[in-house]
């Protein structure tokens, strides 16, 4: 919660392309995500419940002690200089300020619902074929490590394209996917979540690039803070939402839930300017 509305300002302060400076980190992250199904299961299975707490902490501890001895002191807060990076007419700002909300909120929901409950729909729909949690943490594990690599070539395309016209079709995609994957099973099922989770992961560096392309550099880190203040919360709404939604009508109503969703953001995206103005540095 602390370091999100810091970590994206700072990465893209002085970044000739940002939308793929945005995309790496992205990767990173949901790389993270993928070995983090893989390493949990592996440690509850062989070490207990505890080491699936203690070695990821210990882990952050030390990526923050590298942070402090490597990352060059910063001469001059971005909220003190003069010059705006970006400058956009109120009304422009306002609809960027609005779309930017709405995706926030609908992004979330789908991501958590999908990065938290899709351990649970493999596990359910490829029963028989694959019991062993090992097993499926490594299935889910390479699913999320191939969507991931999806941001390299969002992030590409953000620095070459207009931003609209390549967020419009990452998110038009997810709800015909998320409805083929609400009837299948086995390993259909599992080539669907492969699909589906490309465009979901795909679909995070959008924000972060609305932020850049339309936020002076002076005001990125507040309007970050918001924005992730807004995902978050929605985050743990998804979390709180999941378990109650499946027990009462299964996955099929939880991803059909998500198509819709997906449709809504679709349409909250087409509100975005079709011209973007050159990303700031």
């Amino acid at each position: 919660s602390i370091y999100h509305p810091v970590g994206i300002p700072m990465l893209v302060q002085q970044a000739k392309n940002p939308g793929f400076t945005i995309g790496v980190n992205g990767l990173a992250g949901n790389l993270g995500i993928a070995l983090a199904a893989v390493l949990t299961g592996f440690l509850v299975k062989h070490v207990g419940w505890r080491a699936a707490f203690a070695v990821p902490g210990g882990l952050a501890l030390l990526c923050g002690l590298l942070f402090l001895v490597v990352v060059p002191r910063e001469e001059l807060p971005p909220a003190r200089r003069p010059k705006k990076s970006v400058d956009l007419p109120r009304a422009v700002m306002a609809r960027v300020l609005l779309v930017m909300t709405l995706a926030a909120v609908s992004s979330s929901l789908i991501f958590n619902f999908t990065t938290n409950g899709n351990g649970q729909l493999l596990a359910e729909r490829l029963t028989g074929l694959i019991d062993d949690p090992a097993t499926l943490g490594v299935l889910l594990a390479a699913v999320y490590t191939v969507a991931s690599f999806a941001q390299l070539v969002v992030g590409r395309l953000i620095d070459r394209y207009p931003l609209k016209w390549v967020y419009l079709p990452v998110v038009a995609m997810q709800a015909p996917l998320f409805l083929l994957a609400a009837g299948a099973g086995g390993w259909a099922l599992y080539a669907a979540v492969l699909a589906f989770m490309i465009f979901v992961f795909g679909a995070i560096p959008f924000v972060d690039a609305m932020i850049v392309r339309y936020v002076d550099d002076r005001m990125r880190s507040r309007v970050a803070g918001i924005r992730l203040a807004v995902s978050f919360g929605v985050s743990s709404l998804a979390v709180y939402l999941l378990g109650p939604t499946v027990k009462a009508a299964g996955f099929g109503a939880l991803l059909t839930i998500m198509a819709v969703i997906s449709a809504f953001t679709t349409l909250f995206v087409a509100l975005l300017p079709g011209r973007i103005p050159a990303a700031a540095s």
